[in-house]
């Protein structure tokens, strides 16, 4: 649906640019007229909403963020319809997805991703606290601002813990199967340990600049989250310091409750290495680091 420019939506939001589009959604910048703030207005695609399941997903994805006030989650503010169609206003976010920043600057720096991954966690463990798991935690869905905070947005699949979603299937599996616990590749329902999961797997790419399993099909990647052992991470990276390679794996177990059993848990173990130096040192010995040997 193209909005003109000057439209002002539900009495409140006036359309100034067109930002761009999504898969779902066009996005476009608008002032509220209220409070003079920036916001960015998505209406779901018109094509898009001849699948009623895409419609209840946007209509779950505004229903659930604009319940969660939290500085690392993209905040919703609104939504309703404009001529039948649905939008939500979000929060204006000026900056990069982390996928974005991952291909054009590779592999980033230890003590910056451990940065990233502490207001990651924070905002789980805030959805989690409120009985809301993700379901969809990738680079592409966290968003850079430019003083360094963190953005987890699109809860376009989330759903309320040990609640069947009223638009998946109990056999279907959803969301990007890079970042899938063995459990939800199995088809089992997904938790606040399956977003743990994925948290772990965003560790070690945002580190390595790659997923930990790459195949040559989805089904292929699904099937190893469920059986090939997670790699060590310092094969990769091999001074990566064992604290971290520690914390990787126990995100990323295979039985989910062998994980960290909450966020806040994993959050804290973050907070611990970046707090404790000793823990960060170059786990080589001198005459590696002396030498240059791996």
């Amino acid at each position: 649906m193209a909005v003109k420019l000057g439209t002002i939506v539900d009495g409140r939001y006036r359309i100034t640019s067109r930002i761009g589009h999504g898969g779902m959604a066009e996005v476009y910048e608008a002032t509220d007229i209220i409070n003079k703030n920036v916001v960015a207005i998505k209406f779901i695609k018109e094509d898009v909403m001849k699948n009623t399941v895409n419609i209840k997903r946007f209509e779950n994805e505004a229903l659930i963020a604009a319940s969660l006030n939290h500085p690392n989650i993209v905040k919703v503010y609104n939504h309703g319809t404009l001529n039948g169609v649905p939008y939500m206003a979000n929060e204006y976010i000026k900056g990069q997805n982390l996928k974005e920043v991952l291909d054009f600057r590779g592999p980033l720096p230890l003590n910056e991703v451990i940065d990233y991954m502490i207001q990651l966690t924070d905002a789980l463990s805030f959805a989690h606290k409120h009985g809301i798991v993700h379901r969809d935690v990738k680079p592409e869905n966290m968003f850079l601002m430019t003083d360094g905070t963190i953005k987890l947005g699109d809860f376009g699949i989330a759903q309320a813990e040990n609640l069947e979603s009223s638009f998946t299937k109990t056999s279907e599996i959803i969301g990007s199967v890079y970042y899938m616990a063995p459990e939800i590749a199995k088809g089992e329902q997904a938790t606040k340990r399956s977003d743990i999961y994925a948290a772990g797997v965003v560790f070690f790419e945002l580190l390595t600049g790659r997923p930990p399993f790459e195949r040559d099909t989805p089904v292929n990647i699904a099937v190893a989250h469920i059986r090939d052992k997670f790699p060590s991470i310092r094969t990769i990276l091999p001074n990566c310091p064992k604290e971290i390679e520690r914390i990787i794996f126990k995100a990323t177990k295979k039985n989910p409750y062998d994980r960290y059993q909450d966020a806040k848990e994993f959050e804290q173990d973050l907070i611990e290495v970046k707090s404790n130096p000793e823990l960060l040192k170059d786990n080589r010995g001198f005459f590696s680091r002396l030498f240059g040997f791996k």
